[in-house]
């Protein structure tokens, strides 16, 4: 924590390892003498409707608080009038913290909503309610509960492997630290101020980070449709898709220059614990094959039979033909097994490069017209046979190869960019959680602070990394 925070000028021993020393006028409570407990609505999804009153299920509750009663926005369904006759216990009111009680991610465990608005909306499936008992400041108690050192002691609490049980007793028993009221209110005021300064750097990187895949997505489709020359003469490519395109390039059949096209549809394979890592449509995404977005894995014994209609080859194409519809990457890794959903496509040696074919499967325009002949109501997919409906745009092979190598170093470059937005990102999030816990635990003392009126600066004492991320133009 930065040097211009001051400590305490005493301290004692809190009796509880997860604090250690805390100012010597501070107490320690049990959430439950601060609280009276109560369980969202029994329902199921069954019983939500489109319309009615507003439902707040465990998969809207977040690790956040401020949440206005606006059903529209927030609840995804809601449940009937006559339903909630006999449920009054599980409507809100200002104040009140939701929590969820099961989740499938450890990290999830002990998210929390804290509801300020106004206006009926219910607790729905899968969540507690914790009314105040005791008249404490709402906003410094939702942040106690943010802080690192709440969340630990109930994650360390949870029960379960895949999914995890936040029980109420588990919440009883939860330890929070309490100054006076005057000071749980400047604690607030302090934690909303700067928090929020370190909220609008986040947003200022993310929408950096858009901008960023805007452009990366900008450069690939009017290198591959239009080409790097601006002053190549143009011709109608016959396609409305596809608009104009540079003179001397070939429009041909998406199948046409194709050395060979693998459809792995088939039986779903049996999945092991380990083995063969099974590359699914999931895997792949924006341009490459992320192993870590799905973990799947066939025996090595029924490899051959799964993979009889052609192994992968370094470069070749892969293509998802549903969930989610037109992902494209190269393969990187012959070792690995191909799931349902993908098409492996092979361009022909010397006159259809697999990066240029995968960043024209990248462009807007094929993405355009893949949508148009994909069928589906609720998910888009695109059969095999129905390619044959596209278009690919066959520049000469020289050409290809140049403007891979161009759409390559701009990848390059903008994903050091992205990654430093990234990075600058992770460590505010950081700083924003160090400052909440020095907050209310009392490591910093802010009973004097004042806001800081000044224009002169309106970034927090980050690291130079964070602040410069922000600089960098594409």
């Amino acid at each position: 924590m930065s040097g211009k925070y001051q400590a305490y000028p005493d301290y004692k021993d809190s009796g509880d390892s997860s604090f250690g020393a805390i100012p010597s006028h501070w107490s320690t409570k049990k959430v439950n003498y601060l609280f009276s407990f109560g369980r969202g609505l029994n329902i199921t999804k069954a019983d939500l409707e489109d319309t009615g009153v507003g439902c707040l299920s465990y998969g809207e509750v977040h690790s956040k608080f401020g949440f206005e009663a606006n059903p529209s926005q927030h609840a995804l369904k809601c449940v009937s009038s006559d339903y909630l006759r006999t449920s009054q216990r599980s409507l809100l009111t200002t104040g009140d913290f939701v929590f969820a009680d099961t989740s499938e991610d450890i990290d999830g465990a002990g998210n929390f909503t804290q509801f300020i608005g106004e206006g009926q909306l219910f607790a729905g499936y899968h969540t507690v309610i914790l009314r105040p008992k005791v008249q404490h400041d709402p906003r410094f108690l939702a942040y106690a509960f943010d802080a690192p050192e709440s969340r630990n002691q109930i994650r360390l609490a949870v029960k379960g492997v895949k999914v995890f049980s936040i029980t109420q007793e588990i919440l009883k028993n939860v330890t929070l630290l309490l100054p006076s009221g005057i000071e749980q209110r400047t604690i607030a005021a302090f934690l909303d101020h700067e928090t929020a300064r370190i909220n609008r750097l986040i947003e200022k990187q993310q929408r950096l980070i858009e901008l960023l895949k805007e452009k990366r997505q900008a450069v690939i489709s009017h290198a591959v449709t239009k080409g790097l020359d601006p002053n190549v003469p143009m011709k109608d490519s016959g396609v409305e898709w596809l608009g104009q395109v540079p003179e001397h390039w070939v429009v041909a059949g998406f199948k046409k220059y194709l050395a060979s096209i693998v459809d792995y549809r088939g039986k779903t394979p049996n999945k092991t614990e380990s083995g063969v890592f099974l590359v699914t449509a999931r895997n792949i995404k924006n341009g490459i094959v992320n192993y870590s977005l799905s973990q799947e894995f066939i025996s090595e014994d029924e490899y051959e039979e799964v993979m009889r209609r052609g192994k992968p080859e370094v470069g070749d194409v892969l293509f998802t033909t549903e969930a989610p519809l037109g992902e494209v990457a190269q393969v990187d890794d012959v070792s690995v097994a191909l799931a349902q959903r993908i098409i492996k496509f092979r361009g022909q040696t010397e006159v259809l490069s697999n990066a240029f074919l995968k960043y024209f499967i990248q462009s807007e325009a094929f993405q355009q017209g893949l949508k148009t002949y994909a069928t589906g109501s609720t998910a888009l997919g695109i059969k095999a046979e129905r390619l044959v409906y596209l278009k690919q745009l066959v520049p000469p092979w020289k050409e290809q190869l140049r403007i891979v190598e161009m759409i390559e170093a701009q990848m390059l470059r903008i994903g050091q960019v992205e990654k430093s937005a990234q990075q600058a990102i992770a460590l505010m999030k950081e700083r924003r959680t160090a400052l909440i816990s020095a907050a209310v635990t009392g490591k910093i003392d802010v009973r004097n602070w004042q806001p800081n009126t000044s224009t002169q600066s309106d970034e927090p004492d980050l690291p130079m990394a964070a602040e410069q991320a922000g600089r960098y133009h594409v």
